[in-house]
């Protein structure tokens, strides 16, 4: 049996980092350790206190079962909507920066980024242009 084997691209096109929560680096055995801990959850939540709402009208057996899942897990309906959202909104955004590739199309991807076409006519006269900025 042959493995298809892949390579994996990052082409970083949306900045996903200020919406992935980062986790503190500090040491919790050591009190400088515990209080960079605390100034660097109080910088997160100062930043997170501007809260909106959404409203949704949605189907009864839909709120059932959103209510049924946020059960099990102990949360909240808006703890379970949100999180649930945002763990989307993650994916989508990096299904935006991440990409899979076999070898062939690797291979060619990467010649294609390494050999761009000559600039054609109409990309050189843009670059003679002065900006209207400038003007």
């Amino acid at each position: 049996m042959l493995l298809a084997v892949t390579k994996v691209v990052c082409i970083d096109i949306v900045d996903t980092g200020h919406h992935i929560p980062t986790m503190s680096k500090a040491s919790s055995s050591t009190q400088e350790g515990r209080g960079a801990a605390t100034v660097a959850v109080a910088e997160r939540l100062s930043a997170a206190d501007t809260k909106g709402s959404i409203n949704l009208r949605i189907e009864a057996h839909t709120r059932q079962l959103i209510d049924d899942a946020a059960a099990i897990l102990g949360k909240t309906r808006t703890e379970f909507m949100v999180d649930s959202a945002r763990r989307q909104a993650i994916d989508v955004l990096l299904d935006q920066r991440l990409f899979v590739l076999d070898s062939e199309r690797y291979d060619a991807f990467m010649r294609a980024l390494d050999n761009p076409p000559t600039p054609g006519l109409k990309l050189r006269s843009l670059l003679r242009r002065v900006p209207a900025w400038q003007d």
